[in-house]
């Protein structure tokens, strides 16, 4: 029963690692960025959203303002990397999300504070119905219901529509796509402001779970990547299952007194495995 609960209390973790995790795929397969601020700038998005809670904004209108906030954000560093970096590699593309990750670490907790005293709201938290003796909540469904949605919509909108086929060509080749005629810009722009305001939601579901401040909000770029990894930086319904997975996996691990300890470091495992795990043929098919 105890293993049973905690797995379904993992579950809305491990729905806001998908979500962030989805988010982080979306830029990566539509504008080649390996983004490694994403997170951060979900927590600003987030942290914006509970200060203007705090001032009296109602939440139902705090909480698309702090989505906004994340998704401008989100649009900042995608003009970054459209004027400045649009034809650099990959790794280029990520060492400068890494120094924009710092530098926005470091903003964040100047202004929000190294620990935030006030709880994020919690407006789904009621008791949604009982499983085997288990109570599983709202939380868990909505978090679980946006998943799902942000998986299932990027794929059908890749594969079966006209704006799909424009994003793949951008993103495939952004210089031949620009000179026969696709706004390139624009295109990135929408998909950077969208992926931004979904890292915002994806904190201020999971903010009341874990510790709220903004560095360890900034730092849950580490379990998104890890569901990325998972899913080969390509599927969006196996990087689903892959942060759904790990949030079960640390909430098991947190029944287990031995392993209690060591939940942080699940998703840095997971990152390690799975590499190791890719690269497996190149080791083995090596001459002896």
């Amino acid at each position: 029963m105890l293993q049973l609960s905690a797995a379904i209390a993992g579950l809305v973790t491990g729905g806001a690692y998908a979500l962030m995790g989805l988010s982080t795929l979306l830029t990566y397969r539509l504008v080649s960025v390996v983004n490694f601020a994403q997170a951060a700038v979900g927590a600003f998005g987030a942290f914006s959203m509970v200060v203007l809670y705090e001032e009296g904004l109602p939440l139902i209108l705090a909480v698309p303002a702090g989505m906004a906030v994340g998704a401008l954000l989100h649009c900042g560093l995608g003009a970054i990397m459209v004027r400045w970096f649009s034809e650099s590699g990959e790794g280029v593309k990520a060492a400068v999300t890494i120094a924009i990750y710092t530098g926005l670490a470091a903003v964040g907790l100047r202004l929000f504070g190294a620990q935030h005293p006030h709880r994020f709201p919690s407006p789904f938290d009621s008791p949604a119905f009982t499983a085997g003796g288990v109570v599983v909540t709202w939380t868990a469904i909505v978090t679980m219901v946006l998943a799902v949605l942000f998986a299932i919509a990027p794929a059908v909108l890749l594969r079966r529509t006209r704006i799909g086929l424009l994003l793949r060509a951008q993103a495939e080749r952004p210089t031949t796509a620009e000179l026969i005629g696709i706004r390139v810009p624009r295109l990135s722009m929408v998909v950077w402001a969208i992926a931004g305001a979904a890292s915002a939601l994806a904190i201020m579901i999971i903010a009341p779970q874990l510790a709220s401040d903004f560095g360890s909000q900034a730092a849950l770029i580490t379990p998104a990547l890890a569901a990325v990894l998972i899913g080969g930086f390509r599927s969006f319904p196996v990087t689903l299952v892959g942060g759904l997975a790990l949030g079960v996996l640390q909430g098991l691990a947190s029944t287990w007194q031995s392993f209690q300890q060591y939940r942080g470091v699940l998703p840095f495992v997971v990152i390690l495995v799975v590499l190791v795990w890719t690269r497996r043929g190149d080791r083995w098919d090596e001459p002896s």
